[in-house]
């Protein structure tokens, strides 16, 4: 598997998927990732919907993680269960963190096939709100941003404390 571009670069998908892992571990965040699943990736078949996989990569849940230039491999349990995965980079749709949604969505390859509705519908490709596919072969990062008011200039009103929002109490 080659990972240069159409220009004769190298893929920026490697880079730009290890420097959102490193800073979602750096800001104690979950990196996920969304995968396309076909014949090159091996993940537990049983767990994929749709031809589609999303995959915990944080510290906690893998070992022996490996963000390659053209693989991420690690192992992982899926229900108790030690598994061998693999995935090439050219399958990941995205990497966010769980808890935000903060991340990116990659185009598919130029060679790959997606059906122009699901190319078109993030909700149907698994990312989360705010997380859009891109038309380029590049990346772009997308964030969930608060939704701003009907005016468009200012952001909603904050959640009110003790909504449904945990909180830390400090005790001494």
């Amino acid at each position: 598997m080659s990972t240069t571009s159409p220009g004769g670069t190298t893929s920026t998908r490697p880079y730009l998927i290890r420097a959102l892992y490193e800073w979602c571990t750096d800001n104690g965040l979950t990196p996920y990732v969304a995968v396309r699943v076909d014949d090159t990736v091996r993940v537990p078949r049983e767990y994929v919907k749709d031809g589609e996989i999303v995959l915990n990569i944080s510290m906690d849940a893998t070992s022996a993680l490996k963000l390659g230039n053209d693989y991420i491999e690690f192992k992982a349990r899926f229900a108790g269960v030690a598994r061998d995965i693999m995935v090439p980079l050219n399958r990941v749709m995205a990497i966010y963190a769980r808890e935000s949604g903060q991340g990116m969505a990659f185009a598919p390859d130029e060679d790959e096939q997606v059906p122009a509705s699901r190319a078109d519908d993030a909700g149907a490709l698994g990312l989360p709100q705010g997380v859009e596919p891109i038309a380029a072969p590049a990346a772009v990062l997308s964030s969930v941003e608060p939704v701003r008011g009907e005016s468009g200039d200012e952001p909603p009103e904050p959640p009110r404390p003790g909504g449904a929002r945990p909180a830390l109490k400090r005790v001494k």
